[in-house]
């Protein structure tokens, strides 16, 4: 093997305009080549550097790997010398051209010729070059020596550093170089030569750098070394610049190979690197560089400990037993306090994977760390080991310590509601170690059954409790019927909780047994969480509540709206009659009805569906009263069902719904002509004492009272109470009505009436001024057109009735009234100088 030598010089590198040449090149190296080369062995001098011979030492050289454009390569060193004549110092480069495809003598790697002896600081005497370069040899010591301890004192820097310059590594790097930032070209050389430890061979040859550049922006080289000085320049430019040996980076490397390679070197272990690459995966998977560190004691952190735990647990037969037993050791070592649920998760997975396959001693400690986590580390999603992991002494000893601890979290019921992913964990780990917690299985349920319903509903739910649906049963209830609840899908806890309820028969029947008995105060809740946990309930236990929550949804989607149909086969999956057991009745109206009011017609079928006592022990009758209460104006079924449930619930409704359903009672006795006497104010003080009352039933309040006012039969004392009680509200809804059109019909038809309502909006003077307002304003704008429209006979029998009825002072007054209009009087004079023309 022969490699062409090149040898270029700049003899006055402080001079403007200062040129270097090329003084000697081998053989095969052509100008175009050349062309290509000089830029990469140029050299330019530190600001502010001295070109005092003396001071050339301090001077940084320049040891450049790079690729050309024919795939050759080109390995040399730039660096300053003592000049001659009037240039005190000379810059010369000395490099070797290493065809294509041909490695470097001794097949060694670019960067183990950085401190080569071979390297020349002048061109040879006359330019005339030696024979071909056969041989490169290496520094005075191998690359290897000093690399522990310059690897230590970059400690900080490391991960970060490695992680970069195995990007850079790359086939196609992303960005432009990576800057190292050193006082001396020698450490960025080092630097390259922890690249060359650490990385694979293909990375490290694809690696081009330069120790010393002030240009990096412009360099095509994969690596570069800056001074301090141009630090800044780098950073500007947008590249990746570590400032070495200055302030040590505080953002952790996301690269877990990066952070355990940088460990190892810490370690003082970098043998570790090769032994890493003979095993199967990536060759920068942090997993077999992780396991093979672990193995060898290097301490690591959780992910890296999760990354060797997964990794062994994929490839089981990877290791032998000697580094299995190794890692184990490594994993469940009582130093390390800074284990993560991720890393247990890879440990339950690698015990998995070891279990059956290793004898019990190598196991049995993840086994115990596992179980020792579930208890005391509250990590739920742990796969927790076989039983068969814990007999012999070693199973008993993990028991005793830690069965009371189990005893005593699931006993207490005092802190507040446990998450269920805990109290499912706690109960499998008591079933698996044996603990005997039959005794606290009903309370600890109890609690389950609540928890699992307010998790189900996702943040912010209320949690289920005793009597909460037992005034508006199903009012918590929402997503039936085609809408989405909140939280909709399945929870994370469920493949657990099937889980437990698959192994633990005991704890199945209790908790089935606790949310059937919830069910009727959250039937809602009950029936949203069976859409997204399976529950098994197909055995023995009657459980009528579960069984009417699981069938609603089938019912809605194919009965739709019919919701009276729907609360008949909802009813009938409960297989109890309400008569036996009311509280169905309570679940059934809480899953068809949840927070709306049934109508009229359905309030009429569940109140003939079952007793009064029935609807009294389920607590149903109060949606009765909301159904009549919140009906609209017009259906006047609501007051007959009103007068039911006054009878039916005399001791159940309070002040205000008994107000109110009075009220309702009132209206229809108001329609039908047979109120008691002194309604006008029994209207009145109803409305308050059923305030806040609903917009549809003071409506219909009003609507009965005024039209029974302006009907010419009312009793006077009424009209006169009314007047006097000077409510606005019911002046105001009186004036509505007498605008109406069927008024204003009768006013121009029957005399009589008009008559009648003339005497009654004159006849109060001295009342408020609501009433009085309202009286001037009726005359002149409802009673005065209607009038006006009266042939002549109509309005002397309008007068007439008024003087019978009441005086002939009042007949005359209403002749005044009628004359005084001025439109009247206007006519008149019209009409009379029409008869004179």
């Amino acid at each position: 093997m022969s490699l062409a030598q090149i040898h270029h010089t700049l003899d006055a590198p402080g001079d403007e305009g200062a040129a270097g040449r090329f003084t000697a090149v081998g053989p095969g190296v052509s100008a175009a080549l050349l062309a290509e080369i000089e830029p990469l062995v140029g050299y330019e001098l530190p600001e502010g550097a001295s070109h005092s011979p003396a001071e050339l030492h301090a001077l940084p050289q320049a040891f450049t790997y790079a690729v050309l454009s024919d795939g050759s390569r080109l390995v040399g060193r730039t660096a300053p010398a003592r000049g001659e004549g009037r240039a005190a110092v000379r810059l010369h480069a000395h490099a070797v051209h290493i065809p294509a495809g041909v490695p470097l003598p001794g097949d060694r790697l670019p960067v183990e010729a950085w401190r080569s002896p071979h390297w020349a600081t002048a061109t040879p005497a006359g330019g005339a070059l030696s024979d071909p370069v056969s041989a490169l040899p290496p520094g005075p010591a191998p690359v290897r020596e000093g690399l522990d301890d310059f690897a230590v004192s970059r400690g900080p820097w490391l991960a970060t550093v490695l992680a970069d310059l195995r990007r850079a590594g790359e086939e196609e790097p992303d960005g432009g170089p990576v800057v190292l930032v050193e006082k001396r070209g020698a450490d960025v050389a080092r630097w390259l030569g922890l690249a060359a430890v650490t990385l694979p061979r293909e990375s490290v040859e694809r690696l081009t750098f330069t120790t010393y550049t002030r240009r990096p922006a412009g360099s095509a080289l994969r690596v570069v070394g800056v001074l301090p000085e141009d630090a800044t320049v780098a950073r500007e430019a947008g590249l990746r610049v570590h400032v070495c040996a200055d302030r040590p980076p505080v953002d952790e490397v996301p690269d877990a190979w990066a952070r355990t390679a940088a460990r190892v070197w810490r370690s003082r272990v970098p043998g570790l690197f090769e032994e890493a690459r003979e095993l199967p995966g990536g060759p920068f998977a942090a997993g077999p560089l992780a396991v093979t560190a672990l193995c060898a004691g290097v301490a690591l952190g959780p992910e890296e400990r999760a990354a060797a735990a997964r990794w062994t647990a994929e490839r089981p037969y990877a290791l032998d037993a000697k580094r299995t037993a190794q890692l184990v050791e490594a994993l469940t070592g009582p130093r390390v306090d800074d284990r993560t649920g991720s890393e247990f998760d890879a440990v339950g997975r690698l015990f998995g994977a070891l279990d059956g396959r290793c004898p019990a001693p190598v196991t049995a400690p993840l086994a115990a760390m596992l179980v020792t986590e579930a208890v005391r580390g509250g990590n739920g999603s742990l796969e927790l080991p076989r039983r068969e992991a814990f007999t012999g002494p070693d199973g008993r000893a993990l028991t005793q310590a830690l069965a009371p601890e189990i005893l005593g979290e699931l006993g207490s019921g005092a802190g507040g509601p446990v998450p269920v992913g805990r109290t499912l964990q706690l109960l499998r780990v008591a079933k698996l170690l044996g603990v005997e917690i039959a005794d606290l299985v009903p309370d600890t349920v109890d609690r389950l059954a609540r928890t699992l319903l307010t998790e189900a509903a996702g943040p912010g739910a209320e949690p289920a409790r005793p009597g909460a649906g037992a005034e508006r049963p199903g009012a918590e209830s929402a997503g039936r019927d085609g809408r989405e609840g909140p939280g909709a899908g399945t929870p994370a806890f469920a493949p657990a909780l099937l889980e437990l309820l698959d192994e633990q028969f005991d704890v199945r029947t209790a908790l089935l047994g606790a949310l059937d008995r919830i069910a009727p105060d959250s039937p809602g809740a009950v029936a949203r969480f069976l859409e997204r946990v399976a529950l098994p309930f197909t055995g023995t236990q009657t459980l009528p509540h579960l069984r009417m929550c699981a069938e609603v949804p089938g019912a809605m989607a194919t009965l739709g709206g019919d919701r009276a149909a729907v609360w008949h086969r909802v009813l009938r999956a409960a297989g109890l009659s309400p008569f036996a057991e009311p509280l169905v009745l309570r679940t059934a109206v809480g899953l068809v009805w949840e927070d709306r009011a049934p109508t009229v017609e359905e309030a009429r079928l569940l109140l003939e569906a079952a007793t009064s006592d029935a609807h009294r022990t389920a607590g149903t009758w109060s949606r009765l009263v909301d159904a009549a209460l919140a009906a609209p104006a017009d259906v006047d079924e609501a007051t007959a069902l009103a007068h039911d449930l006054l009878r039916a619930f005399p001791d159940r409704t309070g002040d205000r719904e008994r107000a109110a359903l009075q009220l309702l009672e009132l209206c229809r006795d108001l329609r039908t002509g047979g109120p008691d006497p002194g309604w006008a104010e029994q209207v009145s003080a109803l409305c308050t004492r059923a305030e806040p009352l609903e917009p549809a039933l003071r409506e219909r309040a009003f609507t009965a009272l005024v039209e029974r006012l302006l009907a010419p039969d009312r009793p006077g004392a009424e009209l006169y109470a009314f007047v006097h009680g000077d409510d606005a509200d019911l002046i105001a809804a009186y004036a509505h009505a007498a605008r109406t059109a069927p008024v204003a019909t009768r006013l121009r038809t029957q005399p009589a009436y008009a008559a009648d309502c003339f005497t009654v909006w004159t006849a109060y003077p001295h009342a408020g001024r609501a009433w009085t307002t309202t009286a001037n304003a009726l005359l002149d704008e409802v009673l005065r057109p209607a009038v006006r429209g009266m042939t002549p006979e109509a309005v002397a029998e309008v007068a007439e009735t008024v003087g019978r009825t009441g005086s002939t002072g009042r007949a005359n007054a209403f002749r005044d009234w009628n004359r005084s209009s001025p439109l009247g009087r206007l006519g008149r004079r019209i009409a009379g100088r029409v008869r004179r023309g």
